[in-house]
């Protein structure tokens, strides 16, 4: 593709790098992004994706604004509550850059729903707050072939990882959700917003050097990171042969919903 006089000096700073160029830059307008939640994750997300020229962004929410949200949620401004999470993201993310093209969703997603939103795109980013989510969007990534980045964050903590198929998946480390009333929801447990903004900046990392196919992914690998003490923990893991989903003899073969209203859990 050529790029027009603006989008040379819009993407000046990523076409100057040896491991972007035009070439780089053109993959990324070319490729498309699902970011599923409009949260705390995926506010920063959404922001240095649609900033980096990532050519189509799908965002999945089927919440509205509430003045709770803005702690943290830094896409949604104080006019915007009451308004779609959806709608007010994709206002900030065209006034930022009109060149992404951004497709809605505005429904809860579901095992009946998934596959057929996932089909579309390069890579999926889950930036839910909840167990059932979660396992459904690992669940039907590893049976759809569909890498995606992991997240989790709780009171001043947070996790990450990158799965691409053939490597670690959710359920390796975490076989099931936990029963319900376990984990604390953040609402009773409490986050400092910018922890959600240091993790949700790396999953929007992993997914630029996945589209640009340069750099060390998040795979078979644990990032933990504890805000009080401002320090990171790499844990290395290896797929599970065992695993339920991505095992060698899966048993799950087949999408479910789960009920359980919580949290991600903190390690």
């Amino acid at each position: 593709m050529n790029f027009t006089e603006e989008q040379i000096i819009r993407y000046s700073r990523n076409i100057i790098l040896r491991e972007v160029g035009g070439e780089g830059q053109r993959r990324l307008l070319e490729s498309k992004v699902l970011v599923i939640g409009a949260g705390g994750l995926g506010s920063p997300i959404l922001l240095y994706l649609a900033a980096a020229g990532v050519g189509t962004l799908g965002i999945i929410d089927s919440d509205v604004v509430d003045l709770s949200n803005l702690q943290r949620q830094i896409i949604h401004f104080t006019p915007d509550i009451n308004i779609p999470k959806v709608d007010s993201a994709k206002s900030k993310i065209k006034q930022l850059n009109p060149d992404v093209n951004v497709i809605t969703y505005k429904v809860r997603l579901s095992s009946k729903n998934i596959v057929e939103i996932i089909k579309d795109y390069d890579f999926i980013i889950d930036g839910t707050d909840n167990f059932p989510t979660k396992f459904l969007v690992n669940d039907a990534c590893v049976m759809n072939n569909k890498p995606f980045s992991h997240a989790g964050i709780l009171r001043f903590e947070g996790q990450t990882f990158t799965y691409t198929p053939g490597n670690m998946c959710y359920r390796c480390i975490f076989n099931e959700p936990p029963p319900k009333g376990v984990v604390p929801t953040c609402s009773e447990a409490g986050i400092l917003g910018a922890v959600a903004g240091v993790i949700g900046t790396i999953q929007a990392v992993e997914a630029l050097k996945y589209i640009l196919q340069n750099g060390d992914l998040l795979t078979n690998k644990l990032l933990t990171f504890n805000a009080l003490t401002t320090q990171f923990r790499e844990i290395k893991l290896n797929r599970n042969e065992n695993c339920p989903v991505c095992g060698k003899s899966p048993t799950i073969k087949e999408l479910q919903d789960y009920e359980q209203p919580v949290c991600e859990l903190k390690l």
